[in-house]
């Protein structure tokens, strides 16, 4: 039915489109920008969105570059090696407005101070970008999403430049998406485990605006220099059509880094016991290393194969990656004894040195990667020194 409903309203704006040549003087072209809430992945961040009002017409559209649909073919593999195609859609206001006022998210519109060449521009862009053959887009969470595409026509559509003049944030990517997912330990521990050292990048001035609230905030201070000297502020008005009200979340009790620090305690016990009943338990290593492989193969992937623009280099590969799955053949198989010591041996010296230079590592790591680490240091030297002692 919800699809039903979009086709018809997409069909609908699209006749009204083509009805529709110019603006009037009344007209008005705004930025829409909606507030987090934590209902799913995709609204931690916020939405933005463009509008174009025209009274005379009774014309009220909503151009909003964040359609995209999980019922695609191969969504999730497609999502992971980051060939995510989203789409322009376009809905009335009154639509608009009742999704988030459902949502419980805010939404605050921003007026732009354009003239009406400026306006028509716009508009005559948004038209054909609205064209079935234009509307979609290859997405990419930093640098061409929902947020990133309105800010650019934005400025290609204004006579002269527009100057930004809030201060910039000063934090790198990590930073400022950490901070949005704050609610979420688990999708925050995903998304360290996933990005790679680029990530730990400052990001610029331009850059901020992947991110809806950041764009808002600039486009509220920023000016445009038109070409004959004189400058005008870009925004000419800010009206609030709803105030956030999110359902509160419930504090997770089950954290990263308290469910790490169980499985090191875990893995502390089983291995004591193992020195007491002078017992081997292959199991434990076989199943805590199949965990390391899986983990280290989806980061392979997302790394080397992926066209996501920071997950390339990840630093966390030297602990979790795709040989471990060497070593649970080799712990599963009693007559490799000798080729298991080998590698745990190496194990145990690779995960030495990176522990010893932890800090020296250009990358930030989640708190709770450190029990992870010493669970799989632990087992390889462990290992080694038993075959060593001949226990």
């Amino acid at each position: 039915m919800k699809h039903l409903l979009f086709l018809f309203t997409w069909i609908a704006s699209v006749f009204s489109l083509s009805a529709e040549t110019t603006l009037s003087d009344e007209a008005w072209i705004s930025l829409l920008t909606c507030s987090p809430t934590d209902d799913a992945v995709f609204t931690v961040y916020g939405h933005t969105a463009l509008r174009v009002a025209d009274p005379t017409t009774g014309m009220d559209l909503v151009f909003n570059y964040g359609i995209f649909d999980f019922n695609t073919s191969n969504f999730v593999y497609h999502f992971t090696k980051g060939e995510t195609d989203y789409k322009l859609g376009i809905t009335y206001f009154k639509n608009f407005y009742a999704e988030y006022a459902m949502r419980g998210s805010g939404v605050t519109e921003q007026v732009l101070n354009l003239t009406s060449e400026e306006k028509n521009t716009l508009w005559q862009t948004l038209q054909w970008n609205a064209l079935p053959e234009n509307a979609t887009y290859r997405y990419n969470f930093f640098f061409d999403n929902c947020a990133t595409r309105p800010a650019t026509l934005i400025e290609r559509s204004v006579t002269g430049q527009i100057i930004y003049h809030h201060e910039v944030e000063h934090k790198s990517f990590r930073t400022l998406i950490n901070e949005c997912m704050r609610n979420q330990p688990w999708l925050v521990f995903g998304c360290q485990l996933a990005l790679g050292s680029p990530a730990d990048r400052e990001v610029t001035l331009r850059e901020e605006f992947f991110l809806p609230l950041l764009l808002a905030k600039a486009i509220g201070e920023a000016t445009i220099a038109s070409p004959n000297g004189v400058e005008r502020p870009l925004l000419q008005t800010t009206k609030i059509h709803l105030e956030a009200h999110p359902e509160p979340v419930a504090p997770t009790r089950l954290t990263p880094w308290l469910a790490s620090l169980l499985l090191l305690a875990i893995c502390l016990l089983l291995t004591l016991r193992e020195w007491r009943k002078k017992q081997r338990y292959p199991l434990v290593d076989c199943s805590l290393f199949a965990l390391a492989a899986l983990a280290g193969t989806v980061l392979f992937f997302l790394a080397f194969v992926s066209e996501h623009p920071a997950t390339w280099p990840n630093w966390t590969l030297l602990w979790l990656h795709p040989f471990h799955w060497i070593g649970v053949l080799l712990f599963a198989v009693k007559t490799q004894k000798k080729a298991a010591y080998y590698y745990h041996f190496i194990n145990f010296a690779a995960l030495t040195l990176m522990l010893a230079g932890w800090h020296f590592i250009p990358q930030h790591f989640h708190i709770a990667f450190i029990p992870l680490v010493l669970c799989l240091w632990i087992r390889s030297g462990w290992y080694v020194s038993r075959s060593i002692m001949k226990i």
